[in-house]
């Protein structure tokens, strides 16, 4: 039987330190593909993902609500890319790449090609290429993003809506 979060967790506490890699397994290579299409760059979200798991670590003691660790992994690598785009904003911009070959259909937007899909999808906030990710290529219920990213119901609709609302612009298409 596969131990919970929580009871791994509960291991790495009380000592049992090589635990800590059961919580690296499970979710490395989930989160390693959602960071970089956030960031477009797997360096970067390689170097953003061990940071992540390097102060969830250095955090457990003062974590309570051990069952739902992989939100609170995924808000504090979300932190993370947020500040290394910050930091990387003088360079040139990247877009992300899904070498996962994940899909990407959002309503009536057509996208013409993988290299516009990426173009597009880059050119998308932060906040809303988030959202639009988690939604249309992690495949993601509205309920699950919330869950994950502790936001509001409404807060992911309207993120998700003016993500498609921006492609859309960028497409040269209007609203109908």
């Amino acid at each position: 039987m596969t131990p919970t979060d929580g009871e791994v967790i509960g291991r790495v506490l009380a000592g049992d330190v090589a635990a800590y890699a059961i919580i690296v397994d499970r979710y490395h290579a989930r989160f390693a593909r959602f960071a970089t299409r956030l960031l477009g760059s797997q360096e970067d979200a390689e170097e953003a993902l061990q940071d992540a798991f390097l102060r969830a670590y250095r955090g457990l003691g003062r974590y309570q609500d051990r069952e739902r660790f992989a939100s609170w992994l995924y808000r504090i690598l979300v932190n993370r890319c947020r500040s290394m785009q910050a930091r990387f904003a003088r360079r040139s911009r990247s877009v992300p790449d899904f070498e996962s070959g994940g899909r990407v259909a959002a309503d009536d937007i057509r996208l013409a090609g993988r290299e516009e899909a990426i173009w597009l999808i880059g050119q998308l906030p932060l906040e809303q290429r988030e959202v639009f990710l988690l939604r249309f290529v992690e495949d993601m219920s509205y309920e699950d993003i919330a869950g994950l990213t502790g936001l509001g119901m409404s807060a992911i609709k309207m993120r998700v809506s003016r993500g498609l609302d921006r492609l859309r612009e960028l497409l040269g298409g209007e609203r109908q």
